[in-house]
């Protein structure tokens, strides 16, 4: 075995090489998938779930299955298979405000005839609004203001945020806030 004391360049340079080995998109300060738990109660319906969803990097099928039967879109009754990020993003939500704290849904998914509806009703609803991709929810949160709501969800950074007076928008898309 060599004795030779080792540089602090050639240390410096061997950390160099060893993190540009690494492969793109290594998050540095995020441990890998753990266990993911949700309690989320539908508004419309009164229905309400407490579910580990993950655990590791396996999703729960028949946990989503009920998160999807939860978020179905409430006039139309139609389930769709909601994006399983917008369950991480209400998860890693729901533990920063406190594991276990109840988030209530205003809306899931939407049917495209149940969106299209609001829009004729003048309910500012977007035309390809992401509820109708199974990408989006809006939420609330007994005891925490919409707006302390939103800065928390934004400090995630993982898609779309949007304040309103009584609640909150969460979706998948690109990371924007309004």
């Amino acid at each position: 075995m060599d004795s030779t004391p080792i540089s602090r360049r050639r240390f410096c340079g061997a950390l160099v090489a060893a993190a540009a080995a690494l492969p793109l998109g290594v998050a540095w300060a995020r441990p890998g998938p753990e266990r993911r738990q949700l309690t989320l109660r539908n508004a419309h319906t009164g229905e309400q779930a407490s579910v580990v969803y993950r655990d590791g990097a396996a999703y729960d099928p028949a946990a989503l299955a009920e998160l999807n039967h939860l978020l179905r879109c409430h006039s139309t009754g139609q389930v769709a298979g909601m994006d399983p990020r917008l369950f991480d993003i209400l998860s890693q939500l729901q533990g920063t405000i406190g594991a276990g704290q109840e988030l209530t849904v205003i809306s899931g998914y939407r049917s495209r005839a149940y969106n299209d509806q609001l829009r004729r009703q003048g309910r500012g609803v977007a035309r390809n609004s992401l509820h109708t991709q199974a990408r989006a929810i809006d939420i609330a949160v007994d005891g925490v203001a919409p707006r302390k709501l939103a800065r928390l969800a934004k400090s995630l950074r993982s898609g779309g945020v949007g304040t309103y007076r009584s609640f909150v928008h969460l979706d998948t898309g690109e990371v924007r806030f309004w």
